[in-house]
């Protein structure tokens, strides 16, 4: 075998050795039931994000919040049942077009149902809605990145209770 066909078999068995000392990630998988039948997803008068833009950030939320919080190799299935966003969509005062206003009467709601696999068995499973009615107490907006930071705050909560960290599990 020449020399240079050997530095790359070593080149490869060194790459796949690392491949293989990294621990697996978590994995997320988000699905929406009916999308188009949600709740309040979007704004209806055609101002702020559209539905398949709510969907993605919320999808992002999940997928953060799992990287935190589940163990490597594991794996948590969510099906988005209904969304409900923080406020309300008030048109023709302030905005022509619309604007979401959200007081402590209109706090965020997502209903979900989940599965969280552990070696091939599912460890916890559930069917919930997920609020907070003090999330203005709570919540900072000015302190968050993105959009729909009521929806993180309450889903970041939801993640903390379901999915609790134990000293050793990382």
């Amino acid at each position: 075998m020449s020399r240079r066909i050997a530095g790359i078999l070593a080149g490869l068995a060194v790459a796949a050795g690392l491949l293989a000392a990294e621990p697996a990630r978590a994995e997320v998988r988000v699905q929406y039931a009916a999308p188009e039948r949600f709740t309040d997803a979007e704004n209806r008068f055609g101002s702020g994000q559209p539905l398949r833009v709510t969907l993605a950030e919320l999808t992002r939320i999940f997928q953060d919040l799992a990287a935190r919080r589940l163990r490597p190799g594991e794996r948590l299935d969510i099906t988005v049942r209904d969304i409900d966003l923080a406020g309300f969509v008030r048109s023709g005062f302030s905005a022509p077009t619309g604007l979401r206003v959200v007081t402590d009467a209109t706090p965020p709601r997502i209903r979900l149902a989940y599965a969280l696999h552990r070696g091939g068995r599912i460890v916890a499973q559930g069917e919930e809605t997920v609020t907070d009615p003090n999330v203005l107490l709570t919540a900072n907006p000015r302190f968050s990145t993105g959009g729909l930071y009521y929806e993180r705050a309450i889903l970041r909560d939801w993640f903390a209770r379901r999915f609790p960290e134990t000293p050793g599990d990382r």
